[in-house]
């Protein structure tokens, strides 16, 4: 796995390095001392796990969150506590105090192996699904057989995702961004980090602040696009 360290504090980059260098599968691809950095390094490609310090000069490690559409495993490095329920909240794999232990790493690498190897063998060789096509959806002891066509909205949960039908909302065992690969891009469009929404289901779109947009989808749900992929929704939706 390539690792990204963002920290404001050269010892504490040195420190988290020297710790990884024990996890040989674990390669240091770059450190960043701020949120602008670490954007530019995070968009350039190459970076499956990020080692995120919170408190920084200017924008905070959240800020960068939200500059983001994809990202990568998140696994967040502070001295404060306080932070950790904002954390998980936005899909943090961990979240580990300073000093960090290397107990503490190895438990959350182990975590991000696992997430990472399922994201892996979720990427498909296959042909992206067409809007005819339809697809087997189970969720506990609950199984649909559903057309793409009526599937509205697809939400990250945790590893995985939710697929919004209808009054349904089953789990998707499949990365959000392994099921963007598999989607048609003409109709299945990236809104933010957390979504990704059907098109043909757009019912309404509201201007927000900073060239923002709210898109309401025709089963009555709202769905924030970010500032970045508002742009790009305006292109694909222009004459």
């Amino acid at each position: 796995m390539n690792a990204l360290i963002v920290d404001d504090e050269r010892l504490a980059r040195s420190e988290l390095r020297r710790l990884l260098s024990a996890h040989p599968d674990v390669t240091v691809a770059g450190e960043a001392a701020n949120a602008d950095e670490a954007e530019a390094r995070t968009r350039a490609g190459d970076v499956d796990v990020l080692f995120l310090d919170v408190q920084m000069p200017g924008a905070s490690g959240f800020d960068l969150l939200e500059r983001l559409d994809a990202l990568p495993l998140v696994i967040f490095t502070t001295a404060y506590d306080e932070y950790a329920v904002r954390a998980f909240e936005v899909n943090a794999f961990d979240y580990l105090l300073k000093p960090i232990r290397p107990e503490r790493l190895a438990a959350a690498l182990d975590k991000a192996r696992d997430a990472w190897n399922v994201a892996r063998a979720a990427v498909p060789p296959a042909p992206k699904r067409t809007w005819s096509d339809r697809v087997f959806l189970r969720d506990g002891d609950r199984c649909w057989i559903v057309a793409l066509a009526d599937v509205e909205l697809y939400e990250a949960d945790g590893n995985y995702a939710r697929a919004f039908f209808r009054n349904e909302r089953p789990m998707v065992r499949t990365p959000l961004q392994a099921l963007e690969g598999r989607l048609d891009p003409a109709v299945f469009f990236r809104a933010s980090r957390r979504h990704i929404i059907n098109l043909r289901h757009v019912e309404a779109i509201e201007e927000g602040v900073d060239d923002s947009y709210t898109v309401r989808l025709r089963g009555g749900r709202a769905v924030a696009i970010s500032r970045r992929q508002s742009r790009r929704l305006r292109e694909t939706l222009s004459l």
